[in-house]
């Protein structure tokens, strides 16, 4: 594992601290997690962005289809 050296301010340290305890783990596994959740939530914000950006590039040719679905439905012989 490796290590890094990290500079808080004095209150994120000390609500950290309380925290972790609190939680019953070491302050580091207690930073450790907060570091895992932020990077889950980063790649979820990042896939929703590639998704909406995906789907903005295809949105012509859906409301085409969509279209040609409907009239289908309105009427199945023509």
């Amino acid at each position: 594992m490796e290590a890094i050296s990290l500079k808080l301010p004095e209150d994120l340290l000390e609500e950290s601290a309380q925290c972790a305890e609190a939680l019953q783990m070491s302050r580091a596994a207690y930073v450790r997690r907060a570091i895992e959740q932020m990077n889950r939530k980063t790649r979820a914000q990042i896939r929703g962005q590639r998704l909406r950006s995906a789907s903005l590039k295809v949105r012509k040719e859906s409301k085409k289809v969509n279209g040609e679905f409907a009239a289908i439905d309105r009427d199945p012989d023509a």
